[in-house]
Protein backbone atom coordinates (compact mmCIF):
# COMPACT_ATOMS: atom_id res chain seq x y z
CA UNK A 1 0.00 0.00 0.00
CA UNK A 2 1.19 3.51 -1.08
CA UNK A 3 2.46 5.72 1.83
CA UNK A 4 0.56 9.19 1.53
CA UNK A 5 2.37 11.09 3.93
CA UNK A 6 2.04 14.52 5.86
CA UNK A 7 4.20 17.56 4.80
CA UNK A 8 2.67 20.09 6.77
CA UNK A 9 5.11 21.97 7.37
CA UNK A 10 5.78 22.61 3.79
CA UNK A 11 1.91 23.01 2.91
CA UNK A 12 2.75 20.07 0.24
CA UNK A 13 0.95 17.47 1.96
CA UNK A 14 -0.88 14.85 0.43
CA UNK A 15 -4.52 13.70 0.66
CA UNK A 16 -6.22 10.73 0.99
CA UNK A 17 -9.67 10.51 1.16
CA UNK A 18 -11.65 8.91 4.49
CA UNK A 19 -12.75 5.81 2.53
CA UNK A 20 -10.01 5.31 0.13
CA UNK A 21 -8.06 2.60 1.99
CA UNK A 22 -7.48 0.57 5.21
CA UNK A 23 -5.72 1.90 8.11
CA UNK A 24 -1.97 1.69 7.80
CA UNK A 25 0.88 0.13 9.62
CA UNK A 26 3.87 1.33 10.73
CA UNK A 27 5.84 -1.37 8.86
CA UNK A 28 4.55 -0.31 5.20
CA UNK A 29 5.02 3.43 6.34
CA UNK A 30 8.82 3.59 6.84
CA UNK A 31 9.42 1.22 3.97
CA UNK A 32 8.37 4.63 1.92
CA UNK A 33 11.26 6.80 0.37
CA UNK A 34 11.38 10.27 -0.96
CA UNK A 35 12.38 11.02 -4.77
CA UNK A 36 15.27 12.82 -5.13
CA UNK A 37 14.86 16.73 -4.80
CA UNK A 38 11.64 15.67 -3.78
CA UNK A 39 9.40 17.72 -0.24
CA UNK A 40 10.57 16.67 2.80
CA UNK A 41 7.82 14.22 4.14
CA UNK A 42 7.25 12.88 7.87
CA UNK A 43 7.61 9.18 8.09
CA UNK A 44 4.78 7.06 9.29
CA UNK A 45 2.00 9.51 8.82
CA UNK A 46 -1.15 10.69 7.01
CA UNK A 47 -3.24 12.92 5.94
CA UNK A 48 -7.19 12.34 5.85
CA UNK A 49 -9.94 14.59 4.21
CA UNK A 50 -12.91 14.63 6.42
CA UNK A 51 -15.83 16.65 5.41
CA UNK A 52 -18.25 18.26 7.44
CA UNK A 53 -21.37 17.76 6.01
CA UNK A 54 -23.37 20.76 7.21
CA UNK A 55 -21.33 23.65 6.46
CA UNK A 56 -19.98 22.01 3.55
CA UNK A 57 -16.14 22.28 4.38
CA UNK A 58 -13.57 19.51 3.80
CA UNK A 59 -11.31 19.32 6.49
CA UNK A 60 -7.73 17.24 6.72
CA UNK A 61 -6.63 15.37 10.14
CA UNK A 62 -3.28 14.24 10.22
CA UNK A 63 -2.89 10.92 11.95
CA UNK A 64 0.76 9.61 13.57
CA UNK A 65 0.46 6.44 15.05
CA UNK A 66 3.19 5.20 17.71
CA UNK A 67 6.16 2.69 17.04
CA UNK A 68 4.29 0.14 18.74
CA UNK A 69 0.79 -0.06 16.90
CA UNK A 70 1.65 -2.22 14.29
CA UNK A 71 3.67 -5.19 16.77
CA UNK A 72 0.40 -4.80 18.98
CA UNK A 73 -2.73 -5.70 17.51
CA UNK A 74 -4.85 -5.90 20.51
CA UNK A 75 -3.65 -2.50 22.09
CA UNK A 76 -5.87 0.43 22.31
CA UNK A 77 -4.08 3.56 22.45
CA UNK A 78 -5.04 7.34 23.94
CA UNK A 79 -5.10 10.04 21.77
CA UNK A 80 -4.13 13.41 21.67
CA UNK A 81 -5.65 15.53 19.31
CA UNK A 82 -3.98 18.64 18.72
CA UNK A 83 -5.57 21.97 16.77
CA UNK A 84 -3.30 23.88 14.61
CA UNK A 85 -2.08 20.83 13.25
CA UNK A 86 0.38 22.41 10.14
CA UNK A 87 2.54 23.91 13.20
CA UNK A 88 1.44 21.62 16.62
CA UNK A 89 1.65 18.28 14.73
CA UNK A 90 4.67 17.88 13.18
CA UNK A 91 6.34 19.53 16.62
CA UNK A 92 4.23 17.48 19.41
CA UNK A 93 5.34 14.41 16.96
CA UNK A 94 9.06 14.27 17.68
CA UNK A 95 8.87 15.83 20.77
CA UNK A 96 6.93 12.75 22.01
CA UNK A 97 9.68 10.60 20.06
CA UNK A 98 12.43 12.31 21.50
CA UNK A 99 11.36 12.23 25.38
CA UNK A 100 11.47 8.59 24.84
CA UNK A 101 14.46 7.87 23.30
CA UNK A 102 16.39 6.61 26.54
CA UNK A 103 13.16 4.60 27.72
CA UNK A 104 9.27 5.68 28.10
CA UNK A 105 8.94 8.04 29.86
CA UNK A 106 5.25 9.38 27.84
CA UNK A 107 2.68 6.53 27.20
CA UNK A 108 2.68 5.74 23.55
CA UNK A 109 -0.03 7.72 21.96
CA UNK A 110 -1.94 8.12 18.31
CA UNK A 111 -1.25 11.88 17.36
CA UNK A 112 -3.72 13.74 15.46
CA UNK A 113 -3.70 17.08 13.93
CA UNK A 114 -6.97 19.07 13.13
CA UNK A 115 -5.88 21.37 10.49
CA UNK A 116 -7.81 23.70 8.54
CA UNK A 117 -10.89 24.13 5.96
CA UNK A 118 -8.96 23.22 2.43
CA UNK A 119 -8.90 26.13 0.31
CA UNK A 120 -8.97 28.59 3.13
CA UNK A 121 -6.45 30.34 4.69
CA UNK A 122 -5.30 29.12 8.50
CA UNK A 123 -5.73 32.49 9.74
CA UNK A 124 -9.52 32.75 8.25
CA UNK A 125 -10.19 29.49 9.59
CA UNK A 126 -9.42 29.19 12.74
CA UNK A 127 -10.43 32.59 13.15
CA UNK A 128 -13.68 31.15 12.78
CA UNK A 129 -13.98 27.92 13.73
CA UNK A 130 -11.80 28.46 17.20
CA UNK A 131 -13.54 31.33 18.94
CA UNK A 132 -17.00 30.95 20.76
CA UNK A 133 -18.88 34.58 19.92
CA UNK A 134 -18.96 36.81 16.70
CA UNK A 135 -16.71 39.97 17.32
CA UNK A 136 -18.81 42.91 18.64
CA UNK A 137 -19.21 44.85 16.70
CA UNK A 138 -18.37 42.84 13.80
CA UNK A 139 -16.76 45.35 11.82
CA UNK A 140 -13.84 45.44 14.60
CA UNK A 141 -12.42 42.39 13.32
CA UNK A 142 -11.09 41.90 9.63
CA UNK A 143 -11.80 38.23 10.16
CA UNK A 144 -14.98 36.33 10.86
CA UNK A 145 -15.12 34.30 14.52
CA UNK A 146 -17.89 32.56 16.74
CA UNK A 147 -18.12 29.58 14.93
CA UNK A 148 -17.11 27.56 17.83
CA UNK A 149 -19.86 25.84 18.75
CA UNK A 150 -20.43 24.86 14.56
CA UNK A 151 -16.62 22.95 15.15
CA UNK A 152 -16.88 21.61 18.29
CA UNK A 153 -20.37 19.73 16.53
CA UNK A 154 -18.33 18.66 13.67
CA UNK A 155 -15.51 17.16 15.96
CA UNK A 156 -18.30 14.92 17.67
CA UNK A 157 -20.09 13.77 15.31
CA UNK A 158 -17.33 13.31 12.42
CA UNK A 159 -13.92 13.56 13.70
CA UNK A 160 -14.15 11.68 16.79
CA UNK A 161 -16.11 8.81 14.96
CA UNK A 162 -13.85 8.64 11.60
CA UNK A 163 -10.43 8.40 13.86
CA UNK A 164 -12.30 5.42 16.42
CA UNK A 165 -13.51 3.66 13.73
CA UNK A 166 -10.55 3.44 11.82
CA UNK A 167 -7.56 3.15 14.09
CA UNK A 168 -7.42 1.80 17.71
CA UNK A 169 -7.84 4.70 19.82
CA UNK A 170 -9.30 4.64 22.61
CA UNK A 171 -12.04 6.76 23.77
CA UNK A 172 -12.09 6.75 26.87
CA UNK A 173 -8.38 8.63 26.60
CA UNK A 174 -9.18 11.47 24.55
CA UNK A 175 -6.63 14.45 25.16
CA UNK A 176 -7.22 17.72 23.08
CA UNK A 177 -4.52 20.52 23.16
CA UNK A 178 -4.70 23.69 22.00
CA UNK A 179 -2.95 26.42 22.08
CA UNK A 180 -3.96 30.33 21.64
CA UNK A 181 -7.39 30.36 20.01
CA UNK A 182 -7.19 26.61 19.71
CA UNK A 183 -6.82 27.28 23.64
CA UNK A 184 -9.98 29.20 23.87
CA UNK A 185 -11.63 26.48 21.61
CA UNK A 186 -10.57 23.64 24.69
CA UNK A 187 -12.39 26.15 27.15
CA UNK A 188 -15.44 26.02 25.15
CA UNK A 189 -15.46 22.50 24.94
CA UNK A 190 -14.64 22.12 28.76
CA UNK A 191 -17.54 24.56 29.69
CA UNK A 192 -20.10 22.67 27.06
CA UNK A 193 -19.46 19.22 26.76
CA UNK A 194 -16.55 18.09 29.07
CA UNK A 195 -16.72 14.25 29.11
CA UNK A 196 -15.76 14.52 24.83
CA UNK A 197 -12.51 14.59 26.13
CA UNK A 198 -10.79 13.27 29.31
CA UNK A 199 -7.94 15.69 29.32
CA UNK A 200 -7.19 19.21 28.05
CA UNK A 201 -4.19 21.14 27.52
CA UNK A 202 -5.19 25.09 27.44
CA UNK A 203 -1.93 26.85 26.09
CA UNK A 204 -1.38 30.53 25.96
CA UNK A 205 -4.89 30.23 25.97
CA UNK A 206 -7.01 33.51 24.72
CA UNK A 207 -8.81 34.10 27.48
CA UNK A 208 -9.30 37.72 26.67
CA UNK A 209 -11.45 37.32 23.39
CA UNK A 210 -14.89 38.91 23.57
CA UNK A 211 -14.43 40.63 26.42
CA UNK A 212 -13.79 37.79 28.64
CA UNK A 213 -16.46 35.71 27.44
CA UNK A 214 -14.97 32.28 28.66
CA UNK A 215 -15.43 33.98 31.90
CA UNK A 216 -19.22 33.77 31.17
CA UNK A 217 -19.19 30.40 29.99
CA UNK A 218 -17.26 29.35 33.42
CA UNK A 219 -19.97 30.74 35.52
CA UNK A 220 -23.21 28.97 33.29
CA UNK A 221 -21.16 25.77 33.71
CA UNK A 222 -20.84 26.19 37.16
CA UNK A 223 -24.19 27.53 37.77
CA UNK A 224 -26.04 24.21 36.68
CA UNK A 225 -23.18 21.92 37.74
CA UNK A 226 -21.76 20.18 41.04
CA UNK A 227 -18.80 18.52 39.06
CA UNK A 228 -16.44 18.95 36.38
CA UNK A 229 -14.81 15.31 35.33
CA UNK A 230 -11.51 16.49 33.17
CA UNK A 231 -7.73 16.85 33.84
CA UNK A 232 -6.15 20.26 32.78
CA UNK A 233 -3.20 21.45 32.53
CA UNK A 234 -2.48 25.04 31.50
CA UNK A 235 0.94 27.02 30.29
CA UNK A 236 1.82 29.83 29.38
CA UNK A 237 5.41 32.52 28.44
CA UNK A 238 6.01 34.83 31.44
CA UNK A 239 5.88 37.41 28.94
CA UNK A 240 2.40 37.20 27.88
CA UNK A 241 1.72 39.86 30.24
CA UNK A 242 2.21 44.01 29.85
CA UNK A 243 5.27 45.13 30.12
CA UNK A 244 8.25 47.51 28.67
CA UNK A 245 9.75 44.81 26.32
CA UNK A 246 8.84 44.03 22.62
CA UNK A 247 8.44 40.51 24.04
CA UNK A 248 5.69 41.72 26.22
CA UNK A 249 2.00 41.63 25.00
CA UNK A 250 1.06 44.91 24.23
CA UNK A 251 -2.84 44.85 24.91
CA UNK A 252 -3.73 42.02 27.03
CA UNK A 253 -2.35 40.33 30.41
CA UNK A 254 -2.68 36.49 29.53
CA UNK A 255 -1.01 35.55 32.14
CA UNK A 256 -3.08 37.50 34.64
CA UNK A 257 -6.47 35.96 32.75
CA UNK A 258 -4.73 32.98 33.36
CA UNK A 259 -4.54 32.13 36.79
CA UNK A 260 -8.01 34.32 37.27
CA UNK A 261 -9.40 31.24 35.62
CA UNK A 262 -7.41 28.90 37.68
CA UNK A 263 -8.30 30.44 40.86
CA UNK A 264 -12.05 30.64 39.79
CA UNK A 265 -11.84 26.94 39.21
CA UNK A 266 -10.25 26.03 42.33
CA UNK A 267 -13.24 27.75 44.18
CA UNK A 268 -15.52 25.41 42.54
CA UNK A 269 -14.35 22.43 44.70
CA UNK A 270 -15.37 19.95 41.91
CA UNK A 271 -14.22 16.73 43.49
CA UNK A 272 -13.19 15.27 39.62
CA UNK A 273 -11.64 18.11 38.55
CA UNK A 274 -7.64 17.66 38.49
CA UNK A 275 -6.02 21.09 37.54
CA UNK A 276 -2.48 22.03 36.88
CA UNK A 277 -0.45 25.26 35.71
CA UNK A 278 2.66 26.55 34.79
CA UNK A 279 4.39 30.27 33.63
CA UNK A 280 7.27 29.43 31.99
CA UNK A 281 10.07 32.21 32.15
CA UNK A 282 11.44 33.51 29.21
CA UNK A 283 9.12 32.96 26.83
CA UNK A 284 6.40 34.85 24.83
CA UNK A 285 3.37 34.03 22.79
CA UNK A 286 5.28 32.68 19.81
CA UNK A 287 8.16 31.37 21.48
CA UNK A 288 6.13 28.92 24.27
CA UNK A 289 4.49 26.38 22.11
CA UNK A 290 7.34 23.71 22.25
CA UNK A 291 8.25 24.34 25.63
CA UNK A 292 4.70 24.19 26.78
CA UNK A 293 4.38 21.30 24.60
CA UNK A 294 6.55 19.22 26.48
CA UNK A 295 5.80 20.03 30.16
CA UNK A 296 2.01 19.06 28.91
CA UNK A 297 3.11 15.78 27.37
CA UNK A 298 4.73 15.03 30.45
CA UNK A 299 1.56 16.10 32.40
CA UNK A 300 -1.01 14.62 30.94
CA UNK A 301 0.52 11.33 29.04
CA UNK A 302 3.37 9.96 31.29
CA UNK A 303 4.27 6.50 31.01
CA UNK A 304 2.55 3.82 32.98
CA UNK A 305 4.63 2.31 35.96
Amino acid sequence: MAAILATAMLGSACVERADAQAPPTADAESATTSPEGGPYVLKDTRVWTVPDPVSGRDYEVFVSLPASYGAEPQRRYPTLYVTDADYGFPILRQIARRVNLDGPVLEEFILVGLSYAKNEGGAASRSRDYTPVPCNPPSSCARVHGGGDAYQAYLKSEVLPFIEGRFRADPDARVLLGHSYGGLLGAQILFTDPEMFQAYVLGSPSFWFGQRHIMKMEADYAQSHTDLPAEVFMYIGAFETLGPTPRHASRYDMVGEMQAMEQVLKSRHYPSLSLRSTVLDDEDHLTVAPAGFTRALLAVLPARP
